[in-house]
């Protein structure tokens, strides 16, 4: 089995929903043949490749949302996130252009390094509060998931390099009509959208192995 998931790095859904994924999967018989593929997406392709603040300072300031609707919202996401063992510093992040974290997102994946790229990044970006636009933090990252130095220079120092194939993962995911992420698509046949629970994703393994 296939599962296609589109998601961005500082999406607070994306992290949950991908983790109820895997506890789903921990009780899915078929789980050693199923096959993660991800997805690039971007919430904001404007947004700057300098900080501007938390999510507080971005969201009210640049969003127009109130302070309590940012903090309920924020407060209610990392308590979901707590609940499925992830931290969630809201408080501590930078809201930043993700575009560079994709690209060596392409490049981790060519290396079979994607699921683990993935969880690093967000973890850096959601529980360590790292400037996830910043190069040399993503150059550290790299070096944790073991992508080779020169090319994650090479990628850093190119705009281009990768962009297209970014660029084809959102095209694709408009293309399906993916209006928000996270959004899993498994073996091609079957749409989950959302921080689903668990039970869901469950439901959705068992269909799709079912041939149903």
């Amino acid at each position: 089995m296939r599962i296609d998931i589109w998601s961005d790095y500082i999406c607070p859904f994306c992290t949950v929903g991908e983790r109820h994924l895997n506890l789903a999967l921990e009780s899915f018989a078929g789980r050693d043949d199923v096959e993660v593929v991800w997805r690039s997406f971007q919430l904001d392709p404007e947004a700057p490749k300098e900080s501007t603040g938390n999510a507080l300072d971005y969201l009210t300031r640049i969003k127009g949302m109130s302070e309590a609707q940012v903090v309920a919202m924020n407060d209610g996401l990392a308590a979901r996130a707590a609940e499925v063992g992830l931290e969630f510093n809201w408080r501590d992040s930078h809201m930043v252009n993700t575009m560079d974290a994709h690209r060596l997102g392409v490049l981790a994946r060519e290396d079979d390094k994607g699921i683990e790229w993935d969880e690093l990044v967000k973890r850096a970006y959601f529980t360590e509060g790292k400037n996830i636009a910043d190069h040399a933090q993503l150059r550290e990252l790299a070096a944790e998931v073991g992508l080779a130095a020169q090319d994650v220079d090479s990628v850093l120092a190119d705009e281009t390099a990768y962009a297209r194939e970014v660029a084809e993962d959102i095209a694709l995911a408009r293309q399906i009509g993916v209006q928000g992420v996270p959004f899993f698509v498994f073996d091609g046949r079957l749409a989950v959208s959302g921080a689903q629970p668990v039970e869901v994703f469950r439901q959705a393994l068992e269909q799709v192995a079912a041939g149903k």
